[in-house]
């Protein structure tokens, strides 16, 4: 009797593990190696860059991809030049990945450009219903959606900065690189409806190399009253030491897009934080790659913005920064 029931208890074992065990390959199957293709923007010895990377690292181990074990990664660096960038997408397309991310809207151009199917993450990329890549914020309709760095209401936001640091300023210009987009017309407009209540007439100073970034810096110290806005751009990045060691040899007064430039040396920055932005998209890359389709994710907008102020360059300029100004300030570099 006692070796009939250890038999049937056998026989019970024998076919729970033969049921556990398709299930056990299957588990094994499907979580397979995954494959994600980054192409950033700026520079790989950029300060900036190394933080994206570094906190998109960061925040995809937390979701549970760690590279090496279920997902492998491959970084390329387009240094702010639009011709590169569109070389870097077609050899990462080519690489087949699961996933490719696009930071800055040249990168986001040239990965659409090299591909229509595989699903794309773009982060920190101007208007993408304007630049065509999505149908619309709420639905993408394509194989592409992210995190936008665009709010243009701060046009009127980083003039008002700039009378308060500098009051006696009376002609504005906006450096953009206009191969970049069409985009920045839209923060002319905001910097215009507010430019008559400031006393300051605003105008566009388009760029495209340093030869050009020197000319419109020049041109804008020749008289008293110049102030400048640099606009958000891979390529404007590209060249910040530049700009801001102009901006300090002629003694104007500038207001910038992004922490960095003021860590860099830039008077004050009013912007958003990419690299919250890349945090956030690592959400996205997790949801695609389980399953969910860049089609039906919302475009989503920058949440978070940071007011920077260099006190040390505002001394080498001789501007005094109001106290009022400084207290609501995130950050104070001294």
């Amino acid at each position: 009797m006692r070796f009939n029931q250890r038999r049937r208890e056998f026989v019970t074992l024998l076919g729970s593990a033969a049921a556990v065990w398709p299930l056990a390959a299957y588990a094994q199957q499907i979580e397979r190696m995954r494959r994600i293709s980054v192409l950033l923007g700026l520079a790989e010895t950029d300060a900036g860059t190394k933080r994206y990377v570094q906190e998109f690292r960061r925040s995809l181990q937390a979701l549970g991809w760690i590279e090496g074990q279920n997902v492998e990664i491959v970084y390329r660096y387009a240094a702010g030049n639009p011709e590169r960038a569109r070389a870097l997408a077609r050899e990462l397309v080519a690489l087949q990945p699961d996933l490719l991310v696009g930071h800055t809207t040249p990168v986001a151009a040239a990965l659409q450009q090299a591909t229509r199917t595989i699903p794309i993450v773009f982060v920190s990329i101007t208007d993408p219903v304007i630049g065509g890549f999505v149908a619309s914020l709420a639905r993408p309709g394509g194989n592409m959606t992210g995190f936008t760095n665009y709010e243009f209401a701060m046009g009127a936001k980083w003039l008002e900065i700039l009378k308060e640091i500098a009051p006696s300023t009376a002609r504005v210009s906006l450096m953009l690189n206009p191969e970049t987009g069409a985009y920045y017309t839209e923060y002319l407009r905001s910097v215009e409806a507010v430019a008559l209540s400031f006393a300051v007439q605003a105008t566009l100073a388009p760029v495209h190399n340093a030869g050009e970034i020197e000319r419109v810096i020049v041109a804008l110290a020749r008289e008293p009253g110049g102030g400048l806005i640099v606009l958000p751009s891979a390529s404007i990045t590209a060249n910040i030491k530049l700009i801001i060691e102009l901006v300090a040899r002629h003694q104007l007064p500038a207001v910038y897009p992004f922490r960095g430039y003021a860590v860099e040396g830039g008077l004050v920055s009013y912007g958003i934080d990419v690299t919250e932005l890349f945090r956030r998209a690592t959400s996205y890359v997790d949801r695609i790659l389980k399953g969910d389709k860049p089609a039906d994710l919302p475009v989503q907008l920058p949440t978070k913005f940071e007011l920077v102020v260099n006190l040390k360059t505002a001394k080498a300029l001789g501007f005094t920064i109001p106290e009022s100004f400084l207290l609501r300030a995130d950050e104070v570099i001294e």
